[in-house]
């Protein structure tokens, strides 16, 4: 009997797996930040990853490693402002410590993949907030055991003039509304 009654008492939680995360979150839990490729470099042995030292306002410059290879020359990926999603856990990729995510929109094969970018004039390290949604960001070991950019991802997009938002909430920073830098619409931004 005490095991039905543990049974049911954990039926009625809320699951520790993040089932209730959409309820919970709301894009303010995501840090995304402006920043600034300052070197980037091709992985040495994984033929779609580009490595990079990306500037996000902290003290040193963030590596982070993205599958753009296909999609961008590698003088086109020196000096870009991008927009970089930071509370991510480190993770290795291909050997590469990789800390962050670099943000692109793309078609819905991805095909094509183009940067996410803040207006001219954002400041380095700014973070882009979105319209209605207050908050600070969630820590990164929570971001990743609650699945958190995951539940958040899919309305993450770009809207018919290639401007990014939330769930239609326009995404902001200082100098203005963030963009797919090429204008693609209606496009997953991830």
């Amino acid at each position: 009997a005490k095991n039905t009654a543990k049974a049911a008492k954990k039926k009625d939680q809320p699951k520790a797996d993040g089932g209730g995360a959409a309820a919970t979150f709301n894009i303010s839990a995501l840090d995304i930040r402006v920043g600034k490729i300052i070197k980037a470099w091709e992985h040495e042995s994984a033929e779609k990853l580009y490595c990079e030292e990306i500037d996000v306002g902290e003290d040193k410059p963030r590596q982070i490693a993205s599958g753009l290879r296909p999609f961008y020359k590698l003088d086109e990926m020196q000096n870009r402002t991008v927009l970089v999603l930071c509370n991510l856990k480190p993770m290795n990729l291909v050997g590469f410590p990789s800390h962050g995510m670099v943000l692109c929109a793309s078609n819905a094969d991805h095909t094509a993949v183009e940067f996410a970018v803040p207006p001219e004039g954002a400041k380095i390290g700014e973070r882009v907030t979105f319209e209605g949604f207050e908050g600070e960001p969630e820590a990164q070991n929570k971001v990743a055991k609650k699945k958190i950019f995951q539940t958040l991802a899919p309305d993450l997009k770009t809207d018919e003039n290639g401007m990014v938002n939330w769930k239609g909430a326009k995404s902001v920073t200082s100098a203005g509304q963030c963009k797919a830098v090429n204008g693609m619409a209606n496009a997953q931004v991830a």
